[in-house]
């Protein structure tokens, strides 16, 4: 059975991730900050045995050991970095900027998903298809930028885009792919109501890029219809 081991599961993206991937009899790994309060996600998990729900705070690097420690003897097929944070806040942009906060968007959103590569790695080279998805933003694209603001959220996004394409060359000796991917713009509580495409749509498209990938595609930077994007 194939497995995909998920960040940020207990909702929008997350959460469709999981759904689409234990619907198609994949092992779901799924990991979120609060298990307890993830009511959507524990109703899943009930409702397919091959779905595991674990406690994960991807901004705790020991949690993150911890968690692999406990899968020591698993293999991932698919490493999907989907957890991340919005910080920026009206009328705290350039002047008046929370350096705290953009701290913890670097963390979560780029600092993170390196860590878990790192630490799954023995998993990941144990599987057949060893991937890791990234979850990145069009926001995070330098040549896309023409209306600037959301500076924490497009740095540590352009950050995140910068760290995978240096380990999609640095892993290729070991096979390892590496994928990231743009969502599209969302209906979810990130993306807000006014969004183009609903969850679904988005996870599906995302899916077959995944499915389809070859190591020849390995650093490339894709939107949720597998058209390519600029860094």
């Amino acid at each position: 059975m194939r497995t995909v081991l998920i960040t940020g599961a207990n909702r929008g993206l997350g959460l469709e991730f999981c759904r689409q991937y234990a619907q198609s009899g994949w092992r779901v790994i799924a990991t979120c900050r609060h298990p307890d309060a993830a009511s959507g996600l524990n109703e899943l998990a009930r409702q397919h045995a091959h779905l595991q729900v674990h406690g994960l705070d991807v901004a705790d690097f020991f949690q993150i050991d911890a968690l692999s420690g406990a899968l020591a003897d698993s293999s991932i097929d698919v490493l999907i970095n989907n957890a991340g944070i919005y910080t920026d806040i009206a009328g705290k942009g350039f002047g008046h900027l929370d350096y705290q906060a953009w701290s913890s968007a670097f963390l979560v959103n780029s600092m993170a998903p390196v860590k878990l590569a790192e630490a799954f790695l023995p998993q990941l080279i144990r599987s057949r298809k060893r991937l890791i998805v990234a979850i990145s933003s069009l926001m995070g694209s330098m040549t896309d930028n023409t209306s600037g603001g959301s500076l924490q959220y497009r740095s540590s996004k352009a950050g995140l885009n910068a760290a995978m394409k240096s380990l999609a060359i640095d892993l290729r000796p070991q096979e390892i792919g590496v994928l990231v991917l743009h969502p599209g713009w969302v209906r979810t509580d990130m993306g807000g109501k006014d969004a183009l495409i609903d969850v679904e749509e988005s996870v599906a498209g995302m899916r077959q890029c995944i499915d389809a990938f070859s190591l020849a595609q390995s650093g490339s930077f894709l939107k949720f219809d597998a058209s390519s994007l600029p860094w």
